[in-house]
């Protein structure tokens, strides 16, 4: 048997940047940069597409402001903001190579949210080292606070975003909000997709019938027993520097 995973690991997100590389031409036209990138995370090469090449250039002494990087996860999965930081399985079955990352461990089962794209229960790597030298900060919010800031995007732009690009518009909103607050300022966030295909879950928030669900702490402390970072497999880092 053979298994590939589609996002998370380094490639992947490499890929992806094509979108921050464009969004820096795109905003250099209207002489604009961003005080803060922001985007939906779960296995996190969406977040990484949009930030990675204004965090280049960050990094790089290229960048003409300070920029801050949010990533924004669903609270019923919330690896970046509760996992642990160790080597663990990439997939559920245990196939992969072992990833360091921070995870709610491979055997957990995220519950039934509508952003099937963010139920994952690990990170990136190449995120969680970021996360890890806090050169970006991380976010948890609720379905039905996603669902509203995705509702009122819908009805301010005609746009009806996939649910979970309404994680990254309930972070962009936050984080405007703060922008407005202090004077002004310019917030980028990465509208991933729209939610045609998701009609089903806008009719359930229609009809108020979105739930939102705690963090399984039960069931994230039975997986955490089988990660092989907590039980004696660990490997030195490179140094971050």
């Amino acid at each position: 048997a053979k298994y590939a995973l589609g996002s998370v690991l380094s490639h992947v997100l490499m890929h992806q940047t094509v979108i921050g590389e464009e969004a820096i031409k795109q905003m250099a036209l209207v002489g604009e940069y961003p005080d803060v990138v922001v985007g939906c995370t779960g296995g996190g090469s969406n977040f990484a597409g949009i930030a990675f090449p204004f965090l280049g250039e960050k990094f790089r002494q290229e960048a003409p402001k300070t920029t801050r990087f949010v990533a924004v996860e669903p609270a019923a999965c919330p690896s970046l903001t509760k996992g642990v930081y160790a080597y663990d399985f990439g997939d559920t079955a245990q196939m992969t190579p072992l990833i360091k990352s921070h995870t709610l461990g491979a055997s957990f089962m995220p519950p039934s949210v509508h952003s099937g794209g963010l139920r994952y229960h690990a990170m990136a790597p190449l995120i969680s080292h970021l996360k890890q030298l806090d050169a970006i900060e991380a976010r948890a919010v609720q379905q039905t606070a996603a669902f509203n800031a995705g509702d009122s995007f819908f009805k301010s732009e005609g746009i009806l975003p996939a649910p979970e690009a309404t994680h990254a518009i309930e972070g962009a909103l936050v984080e405007a909000r703060k922008a407005a607050a202090a004077g002004g300022g310019t917030v980028l966030f990465n509208m991933c997709g729209h939610g045609h295909f998701d009609m089903f879950a806008w009719q359930k928030y229609a009809a108020g019938e979105i739930e939102d669900f705690e963090y399984p702490e039960a069931l994230v402390a039975a997986a955490m027993k089988d990660i092989p970072g907590l039980n004696g497999v660990d490997w030195p880092m490179p140094d971050a520097r």
